[in-house]
């Protein structure tokens, strides 16, 4: 979830709201179309830890869609921001989708970074994710294939689609982006981008949209038609 100009959004995969992947095809058995998102929401107090689900919608009306896909990609680009409809009485936690481009910390290949989600559709107790480890495995100022992408090492399963990939310093000395070293760089945490699943079944490579795709998503507030998602 990010927070833009006051509004909320959840930021997900293309493919966990349409059910289908950049060329149409089923990313499952069933070709079946959800048209809810189920989201759990932190509903604590400071001294206890408890969780809401909230169900938001995914259409606006039939076939008319609520989510914003890549102004310029479009589908190529498996990444949607969904904006949030209900607010009362739960608390959000959102990301810094800007922390990437505004930290002085150089988050360079072979830096060791954590996917965050649901491997299996396991938690990591109540609502939470689990954490996994990570290796980026390509340039992250350089674009992959032509798109805002990258890769990452890591043995990454079923359940973590859509997960937010985040690089944290922990109080190590880093690299800056001035060719500097950081000594004690404090516990500064930067949104690298979204996970989007493995190049292949056989790989342990996958898929990092860069962060700056969300930002583009929400401003460009392009919604697909309809008929671009039927089977």
């Amino acid at each position: 979830m990010v927070t833009a100009d006051g509004r909320h959004y959840i930021i997900t995969n293309r493919h966990n709201v349409t059910g289908r992947d950049s060329r149409n095809r089923p990313v499952s058995d069933t070709s079946r179309m959800p048209d809810t998102l189920h989201i759990w929401h932190y509903d604590g107090d400071g001294r206890r830890i408890s969780w809401r689900k909230i169900i938001e919608p995914l259409y606006l009306s039939p076939g008319h869609p609520a989510w914003f896909e890549h102004p310029v990609h479009g589908a190529k680009v498996d990444v949607v921001a969904l904006p949030v409809t209900w607010t009362e009485d739960v608390t959000f936690l959102p990301h810094d989708q800007q922390s990437y481009e505004r930290t002085s910390v150089a988050v360079r290949v072979a830096a060791d970074v954590s996917i965050i989600g649901f491997p299996y559709g396991l938690t990591g107790g109540g609502a939470l994710g689990i954490w996994s480890r990570g290796t980026i495995a390509t340039e992250p100022d350089i674009d992959f294939d032509d798109l805002p992408l990258l890769l990452v090492d890591s043995r990454t399963r079923s359940g973590q689609s859509g997960s937010p990939v985040i690089f944290t310093t922990g109080g190590k000395s880093v690299p800056t982006k001035d060719g500097g070293t950081m000594m004690g760089s404090g516990d500064e945490t930067i949104l690298v981008g979204v996970y989007s699943g493995r190049v292949n079944a056989e790989s342990d490579l996958g898929f990092v949209w860069k962060a700056s795709v969300i930002d583009e998503i929400i401003a460009g507030g392009r919604r697909p038609s309809g008929e671009s998602l039927l089977p």
